[in-house]
């Protein structure tokens, strides 16, 4: 729960706001960007919501907010409950954001792929009940998918709940030892019809990336948009070893995709050609 005595300065007057409790994890920002924006190490509310639509998208904030750090002076408990309902956060077809960020994995995205073969997760939201709720109204989970050690989350109390297999690579296998699934190598390979995974190395050493029918590319802290320089960006910090990192988005020109998902950092969509076109700058840019 946030608290109006840890109210930031940067906040403008009115009714939402965040507090100093903030991790600058960006989830508000990507959720509603009319109303949050990064002032100095924090995020702050620099527009107060106006109409319904943006009361709702803040809402969303404060929900998906890892930390608690934003709340609301007056609550319009209907439009919270309509927010809440929102999740998982429809992004394309059968592709879903799932909103509840874990302060665990350091407030990262998680998604959700819904598939006639069996569901997937991929990285992990905080485990509560209403997204429990609708995992199973959707089907349940089968695979849960860990692009590296950093973002695990709940993903153990998810697997043992619905009976989903882990998959991670070896070399980040001490974030979750029991995973049934281990990646080894460097080797991308395909996993069953729809899914093919590659190995990332870079920002660790067990990285991981997730293909979905060559449109969505889910990559966890790897690669993400920079929506304010309007390009595709990686880590400059907390690199496990810059060259591989630069090797493993150099391969990701071979690929083909249009989404990518990141679990810190932006999402965007962009045409087939576009999206290679950008990861080739990107590749350009860090020699």
């Amino acid at each position: 729960m946030a608290d109006l005595r840890k109210r930031l300065d940067a906040n403008r007057a009115g009714n939402f706001y965040v507090d100093s409790t903030c991790i600058n994890c960006d989830a508000c920002r990507q959720l509603a960007p009319s109303s949050f924006e990064e002032v100095g190490e924090y995020s702050a509310v620099t527009h107060q919501p106006a109409t319904e639509l943006e009361t709702r998208l803040a809402y969303r904030a404060l929900l998906a907010c890892p930390t608690g750090s934003i709340g609301a002076e007056h609550t319009n408990h209907t439009l919270l409950s309509a927010a809440k309902a929102d999740f998982p956060l429809p992004i394309e077809g059968n592709v879903y954001y799932c909103g509840f960020n874990s302060e665990k994995s350091f407030g990262a995205n998680s998604f959700f792929v819904q598939h006639p073969d069996g569901n997937w997760l991929i990285d992990s939201p905080r485990y509560l009940k209403p997204l429990v709720d609708v995992f199973d109204r959707m089907g349940g989970l089968a695979q849960i998918f860990l692009t590296h050690e950093d973002d695990v989350a709940d993903a153990a109390r998810y697997a043992r709940r619905f009976g989903a297999r882990r998959i991670i690579h070896r070399a980040d296998v001490h974030a979750m030892p029991e995973a049934e699934v281990i990646i080894e190598g460097p080797e991308p390979r395909s996993y069953s019809e729809d899914f093919r995974i590659i190995p990332v190395p870079g920002h660790t050493a067990g990285s991981l990336c997730l293909l979905h029918r060559d449109r969505f590319l889910f990559t966890g802290d790897h690669l993400w948009w920079d929506q304010e320089a309007r390009e595709l960006a990686s880590p400059q910090q907390l690199v496990w070893n810059a060259e591989a990192l630069h090797r493993s988005i150099e391969q990701l020109t071979n690929c083909s995709f249009e989404w990518v998902l990141a679990g810190h950092g932006g999402r965007v969509w962009l045409p087939q050609s576009e999206m290679r076109a950008a990861v080739r700058e990107l590749v350009e840019r860090r020699q």
